[in-house]
């Protein structure tokens, strides 16, 4: 097996805690039945194509709110804030990540955005200083699962999909990126994740490791 040379790394769920048990903890919060964020925002025709196209910058993070406030009926203001509070660093991944680059590993971050303003999902994470790479959708008008944007973060990267190793919770995100030559990494526990990746890249990754 030929030992990859580059880690992108998705950032919602995996540089950070999971996202389902802070939707779920949201719709309790707000007096939402069980699934009624999920439903709004990836089985609604509607709510899908406004997710879309703020991941893709021409919808701005309040225009989300307001729409999707009324299709929830809750109130809009901070929706988005609000639905991810519980979110927190996923510091054993991160530490991975910065072992990863002290050991000459390039490592970039690739994030579907959720908008910057008023509520930054970014702040207080270092990606700027952390990582040799970060592209985030609005930026580029692109999104995952898009070739496209893939292309975009091994360019920045310098390197080949083939010495590259792609993580993401979402599997759906996956196959294209294998299509294009990534080794591919769903994450769905750290632990696991790490153990992948250390597999891949033929280097020890955890703490203490």
């Amino acid at each position: 097996m030929t030992l990859r040379k580059g880690i992108v790394l998705d950032f919602g769920g995996v540089l950070t805690t999971a996202l389902l048990p802070a939707a779920l903890a949201f719709e309790q919060r707000e007096g939402l039945p069980a699934g009624a964020l999920l439903t709004s925002l990836y089985l609604d025709p509607e709510g899908v194509r406004r997710t879309q196209e703020l991941e893709r910058g021409t919808l701005t993070q309040t225009e989300w709110n307001e729409a999707a406030g009324r299709s929830l009926g809750v109130p809009h203001d901070n929706l988005m804030g609000r639905i991810f509070a519980d979110l927190l660093p996923e510091h054993s991944v991160i530490e991975a990540a910065a072992a990863a680059r002290r050991a000459g590993i390039k490592v970039g971050v690739l994030s579907n955005s959720v908008g910057r303003s008023p509520w930054d999902l970014y702040h207080g994470y270092g990606l700027e200083s952390l990582y040799d790479a970060v592209v985030v959708s609005e930026d580029h008008g692109l999104r995952k699962p898009e070739p496209e944007i893939f292309r975009l973060m091994l360019d920045m990267l310098d390197l080949p999909a083939e010495e590259c190793v792609f993580v993401d919770d979402t599997e759906s995100y996956l196959p294209p990126a294998a299509g294009l030559g990534f080794a591919t990494v769903h994450a769905v526990r750290p632990d696991r994740t790490i153990a992948e990746l250390e597999a891949l890249l033929g280097i020890p990754l955890a703490a203490g490791g």
